[in-house]
């Protein structure tokens, strides 16, 4: 068999300075990654592994269905076990990596050499699929493989937030998401995504991330309350700041939106309620 040392798309668009466009799954069943790219409409997609549950054949069935179409693939995962998770999610055909809820900037380091590989971080020889489990081994393809695999690191620790520029110094660091649920949490006011405290972090993580030329990701859902001009106004908020990477919808977010909508036009003309 040929090992699947790929072409990562999005490593490619980041390079030429072009606008990258994603979507988030939480489903493992292979099918959802085949629906979204028959949509022809995503450059890559999110696995939220720190969302729902997954095995290790899980992330294997969800790279070769991404490898049907030309579509990179990200993993987010829990910032334990990092570690393993990371190389095991690269070897299974995983592209690219998110790491979420860091607060120390020595977690955001101990991720990055989780993901290059040896002499300036850990990642060595693992028989893997995604090199043929034997043929390309260790070789310098899948060194320079494991070199372009894009790193995205969330702020939404207010210890991290602290430490921002520290984190945007690091050469591994490829992309940025702020998040908002978690950051007002951490700062008291759970639940406020639109307090000015939680907005003000969030504009200047971005404007910093350009300053330092990293990529500042923005996450858009989906939410029948505000139909599409909600969306074009959140869209343009964040297009206004510079934004051009974007990871849009949720699967679990899709299907609850559709159901309150329609269910509710159903029951509506059915006297239901």
């Amino acid at each position: 068999m040929a090992p699947i040392l790929r072409r990562n798309k999005l490593r490619e668009l980041l390079k030429q300075g072009k606008p990258t466009l994603g979507t988030h799954i939480h489903s493992s069943w292979p099918g959802i990654m085949e629906v979204v790219g028959n949509s022809e409409m995503m450059d890559y997609v999110e696995f939220s592994s720190v969302y729902a549950p997954f095995d290790l054949y899980a992330l294997e069935n969800l790279a070769r269905a991404s490898e049907l179409y030309d579509m990179s693939t990200m993993i987010k995962i829990d910032p334990v076990p990092n570690y393993f998770l990371a190389q095991r999610a690269i070897g299974a055909g995983f592209q690219n990596v998110m790491f979420a809820d860091f607060r120390t900037t020595e977690e955001v380091q101990g991720a990055l050499k989780a993901v290059r590989p040896e002499p300036e971080g850990m990642n060595g020889c693992w028989m893997h699929r995604i090199e043929g489990y034997s043929i390309e081994n260790g070789s310098k393809k899948f060194v320079q493989y494991a070199k372009d695999v894009v790193i995205a690191v969330m702020i939404e620790k207010k210890p991290l937030y602290d430490k921002l520029e520290e984190v945007l110094n690091m050469t591994d660091v490829d992309m940025i998401q702020f998040g908002p649920c978690d950051y007002a949490m951490s700062i008291g006011v759970a639940g406020e995504f639109s307090n000015p405290k939680v907005r003000e972090a969030e504009e200047h993580t971005i404007k910093l991330s350009l300053k330092y030329d990293k990529h500042p990701r923005a996450e858009l859902g989906s939410n029948y309350t505000t139909g599409q001009a909600g969306f074009e106004k959140t869209l343009k908020r964040y297009s206004d700041l510079g934004v051009v990477d974007y990871c849009i919808g949720f699967d679990v977010s899709i299907l609850l939106d559709w159901m309150r909508a329609y269910g509710g036009l159903t029951r509506k003309m059915l006297k239901m309620d």
